[in-house]
């Protein structure tokens, strides 16, 4: 049996599948059997090196937790800034208006070229030099900064490529029923482009909540990363247990907020789905209405 994407495997096709499978999972177990055997021989399997994770609160009171907080808000901060920024630049760069689309593009251009740890590393810069925030606060504005700057243009293009992947008889249905530009914008394409847009947005935002650590190694941010590794030299030498901690702690973020995502995507198609209804000139006239701040009505047969 075959399909639009692949056609049916053959009895060879299976075995040597099988076969391909077998050796990548023996592969695989020697990986790990190596791995373990290695951290073992190098004493870093020791209980005495992973006690304080499992024994005592000190080590997550005096530095997971805090470093935990630091990520999760420079994390929050950057997205809800960077989301709503993204999604103005995003549209102003479909603009019919040659002013307004291209300093748009040329911001988004500008800033996605640029590393994000060039972003930061200037912004401390900036606060250091032109504004009276603390020392303390500046590696947190620095961080968010470049966090904002760069996301936010790499969001503009999602907004932009969601929106342009819509077919065009939704815009040219919506203009011939009377709907201006802003009107079909918001109220026609972007219901319908975020659904398609959000497997792309929930991917930038586990980079978002990534990057964080560049601050803490570079600009002396106190975040996750940055506490575990202060944690490991005031601990002694088990580096491999705190940064074991800190990855589990960030697949489980990462997880967390892929798995919102997932539910949230089926939602919303669900949400979605026609009923049959069909837009009539009476609902033409009710928005047109409540643009203006009118009330006046008039009837009309369903079209």
């Amino acid at each position: 049996m075959s399909s639009v994407l692949y056609d049916a495997q053959g009895p060879r096709a299976k075995r040597r599948n099988i076969v391909f499978t077998a050796v990548f999972l023996v592969a695989l177990a020697a990986l790990l059997w190596w791995v373990v055997s290695t951290l073992n021989d190098k004493g870093q399997l020791e209980w005495a090196l992973w006690e304080p994770f499992f024994t005592s609160g000190e080590a997550w009171s005096t530095y997971i937790w805090p470093g935990l907080q630091n990520t999760l808000k420079a994390a929050v901060l950057a997205v809800l800034i960077a989301m709503p920024l993204g999604a103005v630049l995003g549209i102003a760069r479909l603009s019919d208006h040659a002013w307004i689309r291209v300093p748009a593009g040329v911001v988004v251009e500008f800033f996605r070229a640029i590393p994000v740890l060039v972003l930061m590393i200037f912004g401390l810069a900036l606060f250091a030099e032109y504004t009276d925030v603390s020392s303390d606060d500046r590696p947190l504005y620095a961080v968010v900064t470049g966090l904002v700057l760069y996301n936010a243009s790499v969001l503009a293009e999602i907004v932009r490529a969601g929106i342009l992947s819509l077919p065009k008889g939704q815009s040219e249905a919506a203009m011939a029923i009377g709907l201006r530009k802003n009107q079909l914008m918001r109220l026609i394409l972007l219901p319908q482009a975020v659904t398609a847009m959000l497997p792309a947005i929930v991917s930038q935002l586990v980079v978002i909540v990534k990057d964080t650590a560049l601050g803490g190694a570079v600009l002396t941010f106190p975040e996750l990363l940055a506490s575990a590794n202060t944690m490991s030299g005031y601990y002694g030498a088990n580096v491999i247990a705190s940064f074991t901690v800190v990855a589990v702690i960030f697949i489980a973020l990462n997880f967390a907020l892929t798995s919102f995502a997932s539910w949230l995507e089926a939602r919303l198609r669900r949400s979605k789905r026609s009923t049959g209804a069909v837009l009539g000139t009476a609902d033409v006239d009710d928005i047109n209405a409540a643009e203006v701040g009118g009330t006046h009505k008039t009837g009309g047969n369903a079209v």
